[in-house]
């Protein structure tokens, strides 16, 4: 090996912290160079990457309803291209359920080419909510991401030929998670978009700029033309707390979900 990659599609910054965190202990273990590719932002994904079986590639994503986020799928298919590369495949969840997203993942990065050697699904800040999982990853959330990093070092190092693909849970065919409201009824919020309040807003542009799915008009930032994936990166990013949701049916998930899922979930990794 020769370099060691950190990628990350993140659009609150969890799924970036905790691979860089993976991938800066990695390189430091095994004493090779490092490189951060962000994949957020809508011109990045309009990039092809390719790498080579020299390269280490720590790759991470967040779980959207159970699975990859589904808008960004084919970019994850199409824009990524292993050449034999190793691969350390990591999602991040907020303390629901990481369902099948890891396998989902995986799944990707053997068909891209990639050598799966290592996976893990790490608890972060729910991006809805700062009632489930706050203040996560914190330091021992670091602590066992470095732990992890060291374990998959030890096996990199020891490695004599191509890997057998890394095992973890999950069915990277199955549907994705369907939201359920407080009621307990399914909850249907596809079309909810953010809404601004025009009192706070300076109509800087800093969310039209952000939005990955390039969804928010950059000369009108209070409409909102394209595709929301409910990322929340919009609301999360804004210094003057001007962006919010209003749909009932997001709400009434959200209030099932700090209700359901408040008790603090624990870090698996897969080696």
């Amino acid at each position: 090996m020769e370099k060691v990659w950190a990628v990350s599609y993140s659009a609150t910054g969890n799924t970036d912290k905790t691979v860089n965190t993976i991938a800066e202990e990695l390189a430091s273990k095994l004493g090779l160079p490092l490189e951060r590719v962000s994949f957020t932002k809508l011109s990045e994904r309009e990039k092809d990457y390719s790498f080579t079986e020299n390269d280490l590639v720590v790759i991470g994503t967040p779980t959207y309803a159970g699975k990859m986020p589904n808008k960004l799928l084919p970019d994850f298919q199409s824009r990524f291209h292993g050449n034999g590369a190793l691969a350390v495949a990591v999602v991040t969840y907020g303390n629901r359920n990481y369902d099948n997203s890891l396998a989902e993942l995986c799944a990707v990065l053997e068909g891209d080419g990639f050598h799966t050697v290592a996976a893990g699904a790490f608890v972060g800040r729910h991006a809805f909510t700062d009632e489930l999982a706050y203040g996560r990853p914190g330091w021992s959330d670091q602590f066992e991401m470095k732990e992890f990093a060291r374990k998959a070092s030890v096996k990199l190092k020891d490695l004599t030929a191509i890997p057998e693909p890394v095992r973890v849970p999950g069915d990277p065919n199955a549907p994705y998670y369907v939201p359920m409201g407080a009621d307990g009824q399914p909850a249907k919020f596809l079309k909810a978009k953010p809404k601004t309040y025009l009192s706070k807003c300076t109509n800087c542009g800093a969310c039209a700029r952000l939005c990955p799915m390039g969804a928010i008009d950059p000369k009108n930032v209070s409409n909102v033309p394209g595709t929301c994936i409910k990322c929340q990166r919009c609301v999360r990013k804004c210094t003057k707390g001007a962006k919010y949701f209003d749909d009932e049916a997001f709400l009434s998930h959200v209030k099932m979900l700090e209700q359901n899922f408040a008790e603090p979930k624990d870090n698996e990794v897969f080696l």
